[in-house]
């Protein structure tokens, strides 16, 4: 199946797109130029062949063998295959998540972000006692995991779910230097605020000062233009 997944993969290479994927990554990443809808199909198609013969621990094991690779269409399969056993997987697989991230198996952001809701924010949703275990993510050294630690949390947060939970991980980050995790602060910070603008703006006001202004600037995207002024203005 991994070997099929691979040349499926290779057949459907874009050199042009491959070489404009990386502006998109201030990392390193290598491509194969395949646009997210047809990794997406691909995805499916194979979850077509083996929905009726496998279970997660298949799905599990073919993400083991995948995730290493060095393409991004290739964890990319692997996750969002993954993803369509999640139903019936156990706790246990977010300590297999965490192994991955661990080992820069997702190591940049669009991996991460595929992760995040197709594998890890269903567990959490599955099983809430995971929540304090992808909390103490926030201070992890592996920027990964750290980025995780918040994107995870979006699907709960973009529908009014854990919130109390959001805004302590988004305060815990409000330290970290690095830009990808800043981004994905302000995301979940965004995400939060879809159900209760004002309880964001008071969290906001209350801690501007110490909030990057990456942060800051990807929170209030969903604020009126003068809003996001003033917000800006008040909150130096």
């Amino acid at each position: 199946m991994a070997a099929g997944i691979k040349s499926a993969l290779r057949s459907l290479a874009d050199p042009e797109k491959a070489r404009g994927g990386q502006a998109f990554f201030k990392e390193p990443v290598r491509f194969y130029g395949v646009s997210s809808a047809e990794t997406r199909a691909l995805a499916e198609k194979t979850y077509g062949q083996v929905k009726t013969i496998w279970g997660w621990e298949e799905a599990e094991a073919l993400a083991d063998h995948l995730l290493p690779d060095p393409y991004l269409e290739v964890k990319g399969v692997a996750v969002l295959l993954l993803g369509r056993f999640i139903k019936e997987a156990p706790p246990s697989l977010l300590e297999k998540a965490k192994s991955w991230l661990q080992a820069d198996y997702c190591d940049n952001w669009a991996s991460v972000d595929t992760l995040c809701p197709e594998v890890i924010s269903p567990l959490l949703a599955m099983f809430p006692e995971l929540l304090e275990r992808v909390e103490t993510w926030t201070s992890a050294r592996n920027r990964w995991l750290v980025r995780a630690s918040a994107v995870a949390l979006i699907p709960l947060a973009r529908r009014g779910k854990e919130l109390r939970r959001a805004y302590a991980t988004a305060r815990r980050l409000f330290a970290v230097k690095d830009d990808l995790i800043q981004k994905a602060n302000g995301w979940l910070l965004r995400e939060a605020g879809k159900t209760d603008m004002t309880r964001l703006e008071k969290f906001l006001r209350a801690y501007g000062p110490a909030i990057p202004r990456t942060t800051l600037r990807y929170a209030i995207e969903r604020f009126a233009p003068a809003k996001r002024r003033l917000l800006l203005s008040k909150t130096k």
